[in-house]
This record gives C-alpha cells, sequence and structure tokens, in this order.
C-alpha cells in the first residue's frame, strides 16, 4: 500500500503532522509527504517518510504565486500511483482543492478534515473535536481511516542529528528564540535581551537562535551575555542545539514545535491570534505565557492589530527567567500526550 500524507504549509505544521505520519508508516508500504517548500527542511525530518514531494499550493501559501496550469498538471504528475491520500490540514484551511488534483491524477481512496460539502472529492470526510492540540486533530483522521495511533504520540525527529558541540559548548544551556514567522507573535526584542541578562546573572549559559534572515535581532537579543547563532545553523543543526537544552524560550513559531520534536521543554510566548489549545508545544513540559484574553484572541492576524502589543508585551522578562527554572524541572513523564 503506498499512502500520500499532505501537510503543505510552515515547518512547525509539519512537524505536528509527525504523529499521523508514523501512524500511517506502520501499515504502508512506502509514504510520500507532501509539502510546500516552507515546510520542507522539517518533512526531510520526519520518521516514517520514505521520500518527500515539495509543490506550492497557492491556496495555502501566504504569499502564493499565480495559478498556472503547466504547475498544476506538474503535480498531477508528481502524485500519481497512490493507493491512498490523506491530506492534512489546519481548521481554517480546505483538502478540497488538493483531493480535486488527486482525483485527476486517478487516488482511488482520499481522506481529509472537511466543513464543506466534499462532493465525490473525499472517501473519508473526517469531523474532529473541537479546540484539541494540532498533533492529535491529525492524528484523529489517520485513526480514522484505518491507521491506529502509534504507542508513542510525541512529536519525533529522525536521527541521528549533526553533533553541534563546536557551536554551544555542549549540553546544558537555556535557548531565547527571539525571531517568528508573523510579527503578532513576537515578543518585544527589548524584552528578550532582558531576558538573556536575568538568566545569564543566574548562572545560565544563553545561546540565541534564529533563521539567516535574523541576524541582526539575534545579536541585539544575544548582547553581551548570550551567545549568538543567528544563520549558523539548518534546520537538522537547530534541531541538536535544541536537543541540547534544559528548556528553550520561545514564540508560536516553528523553533517552538522543533524542541517539542526533540524533548525539551518549552516557555511558550504565546499571542492568543489563534488558540493555544491547538497550537502550543505538544507533548513537553511547557509553561504558557501572555494574555490570552487579549482583544487580538482568534483573529489570525499576522500584524499586531493593538497599539502596544498587549498580549505580549505585558509578559516581563522576571516571569519568562521564572518559567524557565519552572519547566527545566518537570519529569518528561508528567507531560500527557492524549
Amino acid at each position: 500500500m503506498k499512502v500520500l500524507v499532505a501537510r503543505q504549509d510552515n515547518i512547525g505544521d509539519v512537524l505536528l503532522a509527525g504523529p499521523a505520519v508514523r501512524a500511517v508508516a506502520e501499515r504502508a508500504d512506502e509514504v510520500a509527504f507532501l509539502c510546500g517548500p516552507r515546510g520542507r527542511a522539517a518533512a526531510d525530518l520526519l520518521p516514517g517518510v520514505d521520500r518527500v514531494i515539495e509543490w506550492c499550493a497557492p491556496w495555502i501559501d501566504p504569499e502564493p504565486g499565480p495559478v498556472r496550469r503547466d504547475d498544476v498538471e506538474r503535480l498531477v504528475e508528481l502524485v500519481r500511483g497512490f493507493d491512498r491520500a490523506l491530506i492534512l490540514t489546519s481548521f481554517h484551511q480546505s483538502p478540497l482543492p488538493l483531493a480535486l488534483l488527486l482525483r485527476l491524477a486517478g487516488t482511488p481512496w482520499i481522506g481529509g478534515i472537511s466543513e464543506d460539502y466534499p462532493g465525490s472529492l473525499l472517501d473519508l470526510r473526517h469531523r474532529p473535536d473541537a479546540d484539541i492540540p494540532e498533533p492529535l486533530r491529525m492524528l484523529a483522521l489517520a485513526e480514522d481511516a484505518g491507521f491506529p495511533a502509534p504507542a508513542d504520540t510525541r512529536l519525533r525527529v529522525r536521527g541521528p542529528l549533526p553533533d553541534t558541540a563546536h557551536l554551544t559548548g555542549g549540553p546544558g544551556y537555556v535557548i531565547v528564540h527571539p525571531g517568528t514567522s508573523v510579527p503578532a507573535r513576537a515578543w518585544p526584542p527589548e524584552r528578550c535581551a532582558e531576558a538573556v541578562r536575568l538568566l545569564d546573572a543566574a548562572g545560565h549559559r544563553v545561546v540565541v537562535t534564529g533563521h539567516g534572515d535574523e541576524k541582526e535581532l539575534t545579536a541585539r537579543v544575544a548582547g553581551e551575555c548570550g551567545l549568538d547563532l543567528g544563520g549558523r545553523t539548518s534546520l537538522p543543526e537547530l534541531a541538536s542545539v535544541l536537543a541540547g537544552a534544559r528548556a528553550v524560550v520561545a514564540g508560536n513559531t516553528g523553533p517552538a514545535h522543533l524542541a517539542a520534536a526533540v524533548g525539551t521543554p518549552v516557555v511558550s510566548l504565546f499571542a492568543p491570534t489563534v488558540p493555544a489549545a491547538r497550537w502550543a508545544p505538544f507533548g513537553v513540559p511547557m509553561a504558557l505565557l501572555g494574555d490570552q484574553q487579549a482583544p487580538c484572541k482568534d483573529t489570525r492576524a499576522r500584524e499586531c492589530p493593538v497599539d502596544g502589543h498587549p498580549c505580549l508585551a505585558s509578559v516581563t522578562a522576571d516571569e519568562v527567567a521564572a518559567a524557565v527554572e519552572v519547566v527545566a524541572a518537570v519529569p518528561e513523564q508528567e507531560v500527557p500526550t492524549r
């Protein structure tokens, strides 16, 4: 049985699909993962994936190019020959455009989560419970499709990871990751820098991580007290760096989910533009900070719609430093994953 599993948005979203992918891999002879360019690096890290197909979905990508017939026809050719397909989506996305293209490719059985009438596009129209963690939402679709949940439903990455001791000086540090792909989810940089100083004063080695486009931000946040690794790691190397940390301080962004996938506790600076019940780091000790009842709640805003960014600007560096001590002391076995 050859199965195509699709999740076509960002790094964090792809990582959250991991438990569903592993469920499928337990019974399938081959699992291919269809992702967009923003999630490709994470797809390459998922256990259970035999090959990755990359294609940018214009109905999902936040900055899509024009729809071109030749590009659509290319996807139809890329996805021929599968016996089944599972389309994993967020609550605000539809599986139906991809289901239509999979039908054109001859896929005989397709499952997806859809509030819209699917006609003959879906063989399984799954209706999940509301406000469950995103990994369990996707896993429920896989279970409904006949792929039982794995014994371990936490997020995982494929090993072995690169040795990054030469970058960090060895394990036992605290990471501050100040960047986010969506500005409305970012803790103010001056607060990040203050947290670095407080954690350093408390005796922690502090490592600041970030994308290559965030070097100016990471340098500002690291200051004289933190080790600046901004732009110096690939995604597998970042996973290794996160795995060596006692705790990670991050917003609602891909590296927070990557930290969870390597088993590292997370202090989550979570803007309520999307529900924390669905999108907070899953399966690891976690402290949720930020005003979850702020006016931006459930707006899905990319730019903060409220003057002063109160949902996260109200969080102090002292609160973050205290939360680091709490999550780092929680035994992993005490964290529920179902």
